[in-house]
C-alpha cells in the first residue's frame, strides 16, 4: 500500500547516511541553500513578486524547510505530527514574532483565501482520491461511516460536559461554546454560520459570539492535529488497532502506480476543476456547502461507473501529484492565512484548556470505539470521524492527515468536515434553545 510522500519518507537523511547525502525537496543541502537564500534576499530587498509566484515561492520553500526539520525533531516526528505541525505553527509564530515581513504575509494569506490556493489543492484530493478508489470499497465504507460520526459528537459533548463539571464549568457552556464550534466544521462552514444561529437564538451580534467560538476552534485545532500524530505513533507500536490507512479489514483504499503522464496530469486537474464547479452550482440550489455537494456527486459518479478509467487514473495521478509537492506548501499557507497564534495564547487558561482538550479527545475516543464495533480499525476511525470532525474544516483536515501519514482517507474527512459540519449546524439550532431557555 502506497500513500504520498509527503514527509519525503525516502530521504537519505531518514536512514542515518552521511549530512550530504540529505536532500530537502530533491535538492541537496547546498542547491536547497542558494533557493533559500534568493527568497530572503528578495523578502528582505521587498523585490518578493506579489500574486501566486512570490506567494508559492515562499511557501513551498520555507514549508518544505520546516516541514524537513519537523520530520527529524526526535519528539515531534514520533507524537507531535512532524512536519506538519511545524510547517503550520512555524508559519504562525513567524507572523506572531515579526519575523516574516508583511507584505509576504499578506500575499500569502491573499493568495490562500482570495486566489484559492485551498480550494484547489483540496479539489483534487476530493476527485483524486474518489475516483482513485475502488467502488466497492467506497459504497461498503461509506454506509457504515454515519455511526462513528454521530457518537463522535456524542462523546465530545459527554466529555465536555464531564470535565467541565469536575472544574466548576457550567455543562451548557462547555457544549454551547466549546464543543459546537469545535465540532462544526471550521470557520466559514461552522463557526460563522453558528454565530449567526446564536444571534438569532439567544440576542447578541453575531460579532460577540465570533471572538468566542474562534479561539475554541483554533485551540481544538491544535489538539486535533497533535493526537492525530499521537495516534500515528500509537499504531506503530500496537499494530492491531490501525490498518495503516486502510479503514477496514478486507478492504483495502489503494492507490495505482502507474508512471506519471504528463496528458494525464492535464486531464486531473480538469476533472478536479470540473468537479470542484459543479459542487458550486449544487450549492446554490441545496443549502448544503459544496465540498459536501462535491464528495456526493463524485462519489455517485465513481459508484455509477461512468467514468471513464482514464479520467478516474488521470484524477488519481494529479491527486497524488498536488500531495506529494505541495502539502507542506499548503500546511505553511494554513500556519499564516487560518492559525492565530495570538487568540490561541489569550485563549490559554488551565480550565479552557482542559476542556478543549476532552472535547477533541472525547470525538476521537467515541468515533474509535463505534468505528471497531462498526467494523473499522479504531484509530482510522478515531481519525477520521474524530479527530476530522473537532479540527478547522478542510484545513484541519490536510493537517491531521498529514500528522497522522493517512492522506489517503481524504475522502472520509471531509464527510467529517462538511456533512459533519452541517449536522451541527442543524444540532445548535435545535439544541441551544433547550439548553437557554
Amino acid at each position: 500500500m502506497s500513500q504520498p510522500d509527503t514527509a519525503r519518507a525516502s530521504n537519505p537523511a531518514a536512514a542515518g547516511t552521511p549530512l550530504a547525502s540529505w536532500r530537502i525537496f530533491g535538492l541537496s543541502l547546498p542547491l536547497f541553500a542558494i533557493v533559500l537564500a534568493v527568497l530572503i534576499v528578495a523578502m528582505m530587498l521587498d523585490a518578493l513578486p506579489t500574486g501566486m509566484i512570490g506567494a508559492l515561492a515562499a511557501m513551498m520553500v520555507l514549508g518544505e524547510l520546516l516541514g524537513f526539520v519537523g520530520d527529524r525533531l526526535p519528539i515531534v516526528k514520533s507524537y507531535l505530527g512532524g512536519g506538519a505541525i511545524l510547517a503550520i505553527f512555524g508559519a504562525a509564530t513567524l507572523v506572531y514574532l515579526g519575523w516574516l515581513p508583511e507584505s509576504v504575509s499578506d500575499n500569502v494569506a491573499s493568495f490562500m483565501q482570495g486566489g484559492g490556493f485551498l480550494n484547489f489543492y483540496i479539489a483534487a484530493l476530493i476527485t483524486g482520491s474518489i475516483l482513485g478508489m475502488d467502488s466497492k470499497v467506497l459504497v461498503k465504507v461509506g454506509t457504515r461511516f454515519a455511526l462513528p460520526l454521530l457518537c463522535s459528537v456524542l462523546f465530545a459533548a459527554l466529555f465536555a460536559m464531564g470535565v467541565g463539571l469536575l472544574l466548576g464549568f457550567s455543562p451548557q457552556d462547555a457544549v454551547v461554546v466549546i464543543t459546537l464550534p469545535i465540532m462544526g466544521g471550521g470557520m466559514g462552514a461552522g463557526a460563522v454560520p453558528l454565530s449567526q444561529i446564536y444571534e438569532q437564538l439567544l440576542g447578541q451580534p453575531a460579532s460577540y459570539y465570533i471572538s468566542i467560538l474562534v479561539p475554541a476552534l483554533a485551540l481544538g485545532n491544535v489538539f486535533a492535529i497533535i493526537i492525530a500524530g499521537l495516534l500515528n505513533g500509537l499504531g506503530k507500536r500496537v499494530p492491531s488497532l490501525t490498518g495503516n490507512g486502510q479503514m477496514m479489514p478486507g478492504v483495502e483504499i489503494n492507490e495505482s502506480e502507474t508512471t506519471p503522464e504528463l496528458g494525464k496530469l492535464g486531464i486531473g486537474v480538469i476533472a478536479a476543476l470540473s468537479f470542484y464547479v459543479a459542487g458550486e452550482i449544487l450549492g446554490t440550489f441545496i443549502p448544503l456547502h459544496p465540498y459536501a455537494l462535491m464528495i456526493v456527486l463524485v462519489a455517485l459518479v465513481k459508484i455509477s461507473g461512468l467514468m471513464p478509467d482514464n479520467v478516474s487514473d488521470s484524477a488519481a495521478q494529479w491527486f497524488r501529484f498536488v500531495a506529494r509537492n505541495w502539502t507542506f506548501a499548503l500546511l505553511f499557507g494554513i500556519g499564516i492565512a487560518y492559525t492565530d497564534l495570538g487568540q490561541v495564547i489569550d485563549a490559554i487558561s488551565i480550565t479552557y484548556v482542559l476542556i478543549v482538550f476532552a472535547v477533541v479527545a472525547g470525538a476521537a475516543f467515541g468515533a474509535g470505539l463505534v468505528g471497531r464495533l462498526v467494523g473499522f480499525y479504531p484509530i482510522e476511525s478515531a481519525i477520521t470521524a474524530g479527530l476530522c470532525m473537532a479540527n478547522m474544516g478542510g484545513t484541519g483536515d490536510v493537517a491531521v492527515l498529514s500528522a497522522a501519514n493517512r492522506m489517503q482517507l481524504m475522502p472520509f474527512a471531509q464527510i467529517s468536515s462538511r456533512l459533519g459540519g452541517a449536522l451541527i449546524l442543524l444540532v445548535s439550532s435545535i439544541l441551544v434553545p433547550l439548553l437557554f431557555t
